[in-house]
């Protein structure tokens, strides 16, 4: 999927959330990441009775476009089936801050994608470790 519209962005995000697997929450998320070239790919959550294994929406869709040979990610659009609505938890934070620096994330209920919170990752994230410290 390509495109450059930020709409079309949300619209992904709204319906890859409808795929979401969240027997233990009953929430339901989708993200669409977009790379720089105009690429989107999406993801969803997927729970796990072992909640350990549960991965976010975030993570598959950063995984799965880094997976293609995605780079250079420049927006990220979160909806949930929950209000107030959500943003990223710590985990999906960090591999964003280092995976996709700069990078623009808005998040909105999925039946009021138009209101969306818009943040910077390093917003959410000041001082993140995106490389390990020399010895």
């Amino acid at each position: 999927m390509t495109g450059n519209e930020p709409d079309e962005l949300m619209a992904a995000a709204v319906a890859v959330s409808r795929n979401a697997r969240s027997p233990y929450s009953l929430i339901q998320v989708g993200a669409a990441l977009r790379a720089a070239d105009g690429t989107i790919v999406c993801g969803a959550n997927v729970e796990s009775a072992s909640y350990g294994l549960t991965c976010c929406a975030e993570r598959v869709a950063l995984f799965s476009a880094l997976s293609q040979g995605c780079s250079n990610f420049t927006e990220l659009a979160l909806v949930s089936s929950v209000s107030p609505q959500l943003s990223p938890c710590g985990a999906c934070r960090q591999l964003l801050a280092e995976y996709a620096p700069g990078l623009t994330i808005r998040s909105a209920n999925r039946d009021r994608p138009e209101a969306a919170d818009s943040f910077v990752i390093e917003e959410l994230l000041p001082n993140a470790l995106t490389r390990l410290p020399a010895d």
